[in-house]
């Protein structure tokens, strides 16, 4: 009996690590989102993206401590409606570990809460790329509040949570539409309340480039993205102290970066092809669309089918980020195309290899999921933009908002700043 019992604690031991090890990746994940955007808005907005990205995981943790976890996972009578708790529990006890059998907790329940806040966190940092260059500060960061502890959880229940989408059979291993499309219909929700950025499109209907000034620092945050998604993919699996999990973990690492390897390769050719040139940002954002299709199911598929997936997901990004263009849709860095078009053929890719996926559930888990998102974050951006305005005005954006917001620049020595 003793040393069954010393089995199940370094069992447990091990899958806690495990669980913490892949939420730090996740956190991450938060550097590369703050590289990538840097690297892709102008350098009169460059500080001020980066005190978004720092601050919303300061929000987002917070608000999820107190409120958005517990919407998440406490259960409920009603498999629409969450319930409702605020704080933590205790954790697990040693004699509900040591008594075995099914239902007992084999990792800590707190390294839960650690693994699914940095989802929580990742899903805004989508919404920070989207909405640059031209949005307040504090109004954004009013959005990340409602955004962490409402929005974001009340779907995440009806799936991870044990919801109505999970009883229909939504299949979502990671979140490609649980975190990724949320996080990309929000920004959405908001892109379309801002309007673009002066000089993004001339009168006659022409896109004019702004260039991003840091292409280097582009690429150093996608491959921390990279880096972050095996632990985003990888920590999904839950646990990883037995064969069979542990031969998951590998699967599921391998598929994550022959995802992202499909999106880089199908998004260059695709460039090259449209525009003649293999172009940087679209290869980053082939990377991104990669990563987030094979995010819904990066178990399931053999590798070569996960390259396949990825691709799909490169090809789609290109498309998608022009045609959010010709319809005026201004998006800075490709967030809504990358996450929010990758989430939805992720999702739907799931049924290509997972054989207890069906279509029924897949649609109804993306309409559900969109409806939700879309309609609450509009409502938000919607109340913010009458109560504190959420756009700054034209000569601040024409400054940058570096100066306006924070009173600093990213490079003062290239831009004439006294020291």
């Amino acid at each position: 009996m003793e040393a069954i019992d010393q089995v199940t604690q370094v069992a447990y031991a091990l899958d806690t690590f495990y669980f913490l090890m892949a939420g730090v990746l996740v956190m991450w994940m938060a550097a590369g989102f703050a590289m990538l955007e840097a690297g892709l808005v102008r350098s009169k907005n460059t500080v001020e993206i980066l005190t978004k990205n720092v601050a919303l995981f300061a929000v987002a943790s917070v608000m999820y401590l107190l409120v958005g976890y517990n919407i998440m996972y406490e259960g409920s009578s009603s498999s629409v409606i969450p319930g409702l708790a605020f704080l933590l529990g205790p954790d697990n006890s040693v004699e509900s570990v040591l008594a075995g059998g099914e239902g007992a907790p084999y990792y800590s329940g707190i390294s839960d809460f650690f693994f699914q806040l940095v989802f929580a966190g990742a899903a805004m940092s989508i919404v920070s790329g989207a909405v640059a260059e031209r949005m307040k500060l504090w109004a954004f960061l009013a959005f990340a509040v409602v955004m962490t502890a409402v929005i974001y959880p009340v779907q995440g229940y009806w799936s991870w949570g044990g919801g109505f989408l999970a009883e229909i059979g939504y299949s979502d291993y990671a979140g490609s539409g649980i975190v990724h499309m949320t996080g990309a219909v929000a920004a959405l929700a908001g892109v379309l309340l801002l309007g673009p950025r002066k000089g993004k499109y001339g009168k006659n209907g022409e896109v004019n480039a702004l260039p991003g000034a840091n292409m280097p620092l582009a690429a150093l945050g996608t491959f921390i993205l990279w880096m972050g998604w095996f632990g985003f993919n990888g920590g999904s699996e839950l646990k990883v102290a037995d064969i069979a999990s542990a031969n998951n973990v590998a699967a599921v690492f391998v598929n994550t970066n022959m995802g992202a390897a499909g999106g880089v390769i199908a998004a260059l050719i695709t460039s090259k092809v449209l525009f003649g040139k293999a172009d940087l940002s679209m290869a980053l954002n082939g990377a991104i669309a990669g990563l987030v299709s094979v995010t819904a199911d990066p178990l399931s598929p053999s590798a070569g089918l996960a390259v396949l997936v990825g691709g799909i997901g490169g090809v789609i990004v290109v498309f998608s980020i022009v045609g959010l263009d010709k319809l005026k849709i201004d998006d800075p860095v490709g967030a809504i195309s990358a996450h929010g078009v990758g989430g939805i053929w992720g999702v739907l890719a799931v049924l290509l290899s997972n054989p207890d996926a069906t279509l029924v559930g897949q649609l109804a888990g993306l309409v559900a999921i969109f409806a939700w998102v879309f309609l609450a974050s509009l409502a938000v951006w919607g109340i913010l933009k009458v109560v504190m305005g959420i756009r700054v005005d034209e000569e601040a954006e024409y400054e940058g908002l570096d100066y306006v917001d924070c009173g600093m620049e990213a490079y003062p020595e290239f831009t004439g700043s006294k020291k």
